[in-house]
């Protein structure tokens, strides 16, 4: 194979790869995503010719994807916002937020277990585990577990 092949084939790969994890068509609706990018706008519709409704300068803050529309989500945010947003600025990457008033996190999944931290509400944070009503969540390197009606996200 030359080198001029394997270079076409590497740009095939790079192009394909991004597009494949954006089209999720397997994923039935709704599903949660988070923001995978420092600035995405939420539009009225599904094109960047429409109108921007909001401008979230929030990496990993949690969505919920409630529609599909070629390559547009129709998203809603944790206040209740809905709109659409482009599939390649969202990530499958499980996140959440904390809601209500200063929430325990901690270190075992249980009301009993000592606090490890504190998370004030619209701490954004990720999710590696959820089970019992608990999810063990991570705030840049802090870990312990919330309890699930504390957050929204997955």
């Amino acid at each position: 194979m030359t080198s001029r092949h394997i270079f076409a084939a590497a740009v095939l790969m790079a192009s394909v790869g991004p597009a494949a994890a954006q089209s999720q068509p397997d994923v039935e609706v709704p599903y949660w995503a988070s923001i995978s990018v420092d600035k995405a706008r939420m539009r009225k519709g599904p094109s960047p010719d429409v109108p921007v409704m909001w401008e979230y300068r929030r990496k990993d803050l949690p969505v919920k994807v409630i529609a599909r529309h070629e390559n547009w989500r129709k998203v809603e945010d944790p206040d209740g916002a809905q709109g659409w947003m482009a599939a390649r600025l969202l990530s499958r990457t499980r996140t959440a937020i904390v809601t209500g008033e200063i929430r325990p996190m901690r270190e075992d999944a249980s009301v009993s277990a000592a606090i490890a931290y504190r998370a004030e509400p619209g701490v954004v944070g990720r999710i590696s585990d959820c089970r019992n009503g608990w999810c063990l969540f991570d705030v840049k390197g802090r870990k312990g577990w919330i309890q699930t009606d504390h957050i929204w996200g997955d």
